[in-house]
């Protein structure tokens, strides 16, 4: 514990900045979350990426540390496996580990809300919704703010800021004016659009609520992840130009075409698509890598104000709360010395979160393309029986993810050595066949020796 209150502005009510405010209450800190929106639990107001998140291993860790594990748990639907509907119409499921192992899928407005409300009743932390941070004094810990409503300026200083601003960073626009600073954004020739599948006039799901459904169709798919209320929440990735893009879908005609061909069995439980489709906005994916994290004892980035990435390894909040958790650790280890925690918690972080981004890159294109493809469902088959025979040595990538807390740079490592063992296998005479009586010994020897050192 501080013995002397400290004061720590935090930028941004999101999931990581209201996180880590719970985190630094409790540590005694006198902690102010600065937020440009309207109080999300009063007004209308949009939380930012709309896709619904999944909440695994990483996230339930950092939520379990301090107890709140239970509070949210009820607002969660668990999602044993992916439900893969190809063209054909004939639906496969893979299920996502074993044991009973899910990743949950709960809705980001009503996670935030909920959030917000246990940080400010239960553990102190002050809230000030309609102030729009322009500046960041770094030097000397000042943020700068003008509220939206009223138009009056305030000058906060701190002992310390945590910029949890999301991609687009007021923080680290600061930061990026300093010498010698790193930064790229890379965007993905994709955008996404939220759609919805209603839930029946009983309140129940339409399709299976358990699983993660998948559409995959080469360069575009569709998904649907449930929600408490009966609903799916829909999003489709689709590039933004092209012969098929949302520039070409411009018609009420042309979607409902569209979809009627491609995505036939979710058409017929989309009632409302053509005025979803038209209202609802398309979003850009994008990732954002800059380094340094901090700025000497004063400022620091967390969740994706330093790592933003695309979400096709449901991870981003993952990542963030595990942030969150790893900086509390630090905080321990270095007892209040401000500039070696900030100084620590960069290096431990950035190398997994640079990890993490490539892996969500690469699974953009497992579930695009791979899902449904007999060859890839065969490597699925082969890899949960390595995981059967030797399941100390041989832990699929997916899992060292999503269901532990194998640092993402080692998980990356290792996911591309099991890439090439696999290969491997999968060129062996009559694999199709006999992959199942197979103890793969002699493929896996080198892999085991690498995964020992």
């Amino acid at each position: 514990m501080s013995t002397t209150q400290t004061k720590v502005t935090v930028m941004g009510a999101g999931l990581v900045g209201t996180l880590l405010g719970i985190y630094l209450a409790r540590r005694k800190y006198d902690v102010h979350v600065f937020e440009r929106r309207p109080d999300m639990r009063h007004a209308n107001v949009d939380v930012g990426r709309s896709i619904n998140l999944a909440v695994s291993e990483r996230g339930w860790h950092a939520l379990e540390k301090i107890g709140l594990d239970k509070l949210v748990r009820p607002l969660a639907i668990p999602m044993y496996g992916r439900m893969i509907h190809p063209e054909n119409g004939e639906v496969k499921y893979q299920p996502y580990g074993k044991d009973g192992q899910a990743i949950y899928s709960i809705s980001r407005k009503l996670f935030n809300e909920s959030l917000v409300t246990i940080a400010e009743e239960e553990y102190g932390v002050s809230f000030h919704f309609n102030e729009k941070c322009w500046d960041i004094n770094l030097n000397n810990a000042i943020a700068h703010f003008e509220n939206t409503i009223t138009g009056m300026r305030l000058n906060v200083k701190s002992d310390v800021i945590f910029g949890a601003d999301g991609s687009f960073s007021t923080v680290r626009n600061s930061m990026m004016k300093t010498e010698r600073y790193n930064y790229s954004q890379t965007y993905l020739d994709h955008g996404y659009k939220e759609l919805t599948i209603p839930a029946n006039a009983d309140g129940t799901h339409k399709i299976d609520k358990n699983a993660l459904h998948i559409w995959p169709r080469g360069n575009y798919m569709l998904i649907a992840l449930p929600n408490t209320d009966g609903t799916f929440t829909c999003t489709l990735f689709m590039p933004y130009k092209g012969e098929i893009s949302y520039e070409a879908l411009n018609t009420n005609e042309k979607v409902t075409a569209f979809f009627s061909k491609t995505f036939p069995d979710a058409l017929a439980l989309m009632p409302n698509l053509e005025k979803e489709y038209k209202k609802n906005p398309t979003s850009s994916l994008v990732t954002i890598s800059c380094y340094p994290w901090c700025h000497e004892s004063n400022v620091g980035l967390i969740g994706d104000a330093a790592h933003s990435m695309v979400p096709f390894f449901g991870q981003g909040m993952n990542c963030g709360f595990e942030d969150v958790r790893i900086l509390d650790e630090v905080i321990d280890k270095n007892q209040e010395d401000w500039t070696n925690i900030l100084a620590d918690y960069q290096e431990s972080r950035k190398p997994n979160t640079d990890a993490i981004q490539e892996l969500a890159r690469l699974n953009f294109i497992e579930m695009r393309d791979l899902i449904a493809d007999e060859k890839f469902l065969l490597r699925k088959k082969i890899e949960a029986r390595l995981s059967e025979l030797y399941p100390e040595k041989w832990i699929p990538l997916y899992t060292m993810v999503t269901f532990s807390h194998t640092p993402y740079a080692r998980a990356l490592k290792y996911g591309r050595r099991q890439d090439k063992v696999l290969k491997k296998i999968l060129a062996l005479p009559n694999i199709e066949t006999e992959w199942q009586t197979m103890d793969f010994a002699e493929v896996l020897n080198e892999y085991f020796v690498t995964v020992e050192n």
